[in-house]
């Protein structure tokens, strides 16, 4: 694992990178609906490729600092963290209280995962 960045940053550096990758093969096709499926199903492939460059090697050295359930609820925070920006940014869709009210529940849960009882 490289030394340079703490090895409980870093996991969590490269699943937030890893997730834009990932909320652009997933999602950012919706702005070319004019473009074939199979095409933009092979871009995404392409986009998702360096997704897992990332997500993997995060997981791995992740997991010498955290377990996997607390790796898999920082993934899941990450993507809404990620795909709130995304939304409002990129697809041009506005989030509303009932969105900030589900994000809200969900980090009260990884609240939970991360307490030690």
């Amino acid at each position: 694992m490289p030394t340079t960045v703490s090895p409980f940053l870093l996991p969590i550096l490269m699943l937030l990178a890893s997730n834009v990758f990932m909320t652009f093969a997933w999602y950012g096709h919706l702005k070319f609906k004019d473009h074939s499926l199979p095409l933009v199903i092979m871009v995404s492939w392409g986009i998702a490729f360096f997704e897992y460059w990332l997500a993997v090697p995060a997981n791995r050295w992740g997991s010498a600092v955290y377990s996997a359930a607390q790796l898999k609820t920082m993934q899941e925070v990450i993507t809404l963290i990620v795909f709130a920006g995304f939304s409002v940014l990129y697809l041009k869709e506005p989030l509303g209280w009932n969105h900030a009210i589900g994000f809200a529940f969900i980090a009260a849960g990884a609240f939970f995962i991360f307490h030690k009882w």
